[in-house]
């Protein structure tokens, strides 16, 4: 009976010392997030990102939205940004914020892949304090949507997905 505990114990030790943890090799500028100027930008791109986050937060006010398509956002946006969802979210929103009146572009950055627009997202009520980055692929579609409290200094771990 000991030798079985002693063997099962044994295995079990040479099985944690034969797993080696996998080292993920990542190209350092696939991690670099730069501030650009706007007018590095395309102004169509600029466009179509602050209209896309425009209209998802209109919802809130109107309780209509109208469902992305496939030259817009990604597959997972298009799966992700579902009227139940947004509706779930609004409810929230317009308790604590109130109506949401509109974007003010606060930086645009970019990093090897994706372009990132972060908004200042203004509502009625004081206390509201939002931010709402979308995020732009190569393709020119709009690849995450991401609202969160906004904090004055652009926080570069957030804006990975």
């Amino acid at each position: 009976m000991i030798m079985k505990k002693a063997g099962l114990i044994i295995c079990l030790l040479l099985l944690l010392i034969g797993c080696k943890s996998k080292t993920v090799s990542r190209d350092t500028e696939d991690l670099k997030i730069k501030k650009v100027s706007n007018t590095d930008i395309s102004s169509e791109q600029q466009r179509k990102a602050y209209e896309l986050g425009k209209r998802v937060l209109e919802t809130c006010n109107t309780s209509k939205f109208k469902p992305f398509n496939e030259t817009e956002v990604t597959q997972s946006v298009r799966e992700n940004t579902t009227e139940e969802r947004l509706t779930k979210t609004c409810t929230r929103f317009r308790q604590y914020y109130g109506s949401f009146i509109d974007l003010k572009l606060d930086g645009v950055y970019k990093t090897k892949n994706e372009v990132i627009y972060r908004y200042h997202a203004l509502y009625s009520k004081k206390v509201a304090n939002k931010e709402l980055r979308i995020f732009v692929n190569e393709e020119n579609l709009i690849s995450a949507i991401k609202s969160m409290d906004w904090d004055e200094k652009f926080d570069a771990k957030l804006a990975e997905q």
